[in-house]
């Protein structure tokens, strides 16, 4: 019986370990924290979005970094192999809006208990407060590894430690120092989905505002990047929520490949409307609230909070009144209603993104089995290899689907 060892106890490595004992190895798992799964506590602000409902080519497109890496992954383990496995175990799963999958509970601990059932089921022995230290390697074969505590050989090894977000869960970067110790090559990390800080300090007058549909387009030294259109957040730093997060990892890239240009992100507020119809729906409501001071005009167009930022920045007196408002002073209105501008100064750490791009390298691992091309019996799964994508399911889907075959493959290791 084959003697798989899995480093690390989040999505990937659960996912790995019951993959390897129901293919019949003797698994072991190595977690360096007190418990298994701290990372999974926090996603989908702690209802664990396990995966997205879409299709195939869906799931290739939404991960941005790498996907078509993982269409055999995918294609091998699907986002509704992922979902009968819980509700086989267990553990029933509702789609909300975007395809987002969920435990009917909304409990992002229910998927952890779930994983400790089943890997008590199938007899894995997890061990916790384990931190590898390094990897034994003979004749350019994994061996095992080493911890301060003791050492553990085996057949296959499978590094499944996360990226480098969150060190507070586990994920601390410790899978690209044993990648790159034993001649993997580590891409350079950055924050994937990461909020973003901005030199206006009038933010923080809008902190905590959520907006729902409206559009946001990064440019780089005046020229368009990319755009997103949903909901975003704004915070006492700057901007998140789903549109910004998405647009981050782009933001990271602009920083790293074109260093002194300015990055900023402009907000439409109100992208289904056309200048012109903006501008006859400002003109019925200055007609309605003629009498009104602007600052008690806009109520029915703009959230509470936004208000007095636009009229500020169109360069408008809040106490004058409506009838009084002049063309000019109105076409200023309309530009910042569709063009609300800041200037990004730099993205979060990536200790506080969702997801970490960058990591080791796809080239240098076998898509159809998650295994070293550099040494046999080492595998990865996860967000240890470089592959990252948008919020909605995909990373976590990524993490299950790579660990499965990793765990797979691992267990039919000579």
């Amino acid at each position: 019986m084959q003697q798989v060892l899995i480093i690390g106890g989040g999505a990937a490595g659960l996912m790995a370990a019951v993959s390897a004992a129901q293919h019949g190895a003797r698994v072991t798992v190595l977690e360096k924290m007190k418990d298994i799964g701290r990372k999974l506590l926090i996603t989908g602000k702690g209802r664990c979005n396990i995966t997205n409902s879409c299709d195939l080519p869906e799931l290739v497109k939404n991960m941005t970094g790498n996907g078509l890496f993982l269409y055999s992954a995918f294609n091998a383990f699907s986002n509704q192999d992922l979902i009968d496995f819980f509700e086989r175990a267990g553990l029933p799963t509702k789609v909300e809006r975007g395809g987002r999958v969920f435990p009917v509970s909304d409990q992002a601990r229910d998927v952890i208990k779930t994983f400790v059932k089943e890997l008590s089921k199938l007899d894995v022995d997890v061990r916790t407060g384990q931190t590898v230290k390094n990897l034994i390697i003979e004749n350019g074969r994994v061996a095992g590894a080493v911890t301060a505590e003791a050492e553990y050989r085996a057949d296959a090894v499978i590094i499944a430690t996360g990226g480098a977000s969150y060190p507070g869960t586990g994920s601390s970067g410790d899978g690209y120092r044993l990648a790159q110790a034993v001649g993997h090559t580590i891409v350079p990390i950055k924050p994937s989905l990461v909020p973003l800080e901005v030199e206006e300090e009038w933010v923080t007058e809008l902190q905590g505002l959520s907006l729902k549909n409206v559009a946001a387009t990064v440019f780089c030294s005046g020229k368009k990047a990319a755009d997103e259109f949903g909901e975003m957040l704004f915070t006492h730093y700057g901007l998140s929520g789903p549109i910004i997060l998405s647009l981050s990892k782009k933001v990271s890239e602009l920083f790293l490949t074109t260093p002194g240009q300015e990055v900023s992100i402009v907000i439409n507020l109100k992208p289904a409307l056309s200048v012109e119809t903006l501008d006859k729906r400002l003109q019925r409501d200055f007609t309605k609230f003629a009498r009104k001071q602007l600052k008690n005009s806009l109520n029915e167009l703009l959230p509470t909070k936004l208000i007095p930022v636009v009229i500020d920045l169109a360069f408008i007196d809040p106490d004058k009144f409506v009838h009084q408002i002049t063309k000019e002073e109105r076409v200023r209105l309309l530009e910042i209603l569709q063009h609300l501008t800041f200037t990004i100064s730099r993205t979060r750490p990536v200790a506080e993104a969702i997801v970490t791009a960058g990591g080791v390298s796809t080239k240098e691992i076998n898509s159809r089995s998650m295994e070293s091309k550099i040494v046999t019996g080492l595998f990865f799964a996860g967000e240890v290899i470089d592959i990252d994508g948008y919020t909605g399911g995909f990373n976590l889907q990524a993490a299950f689907s790579s660990g499965y075959v990793a765990g797979k493959y691992a267990a039919a290791q000579d």
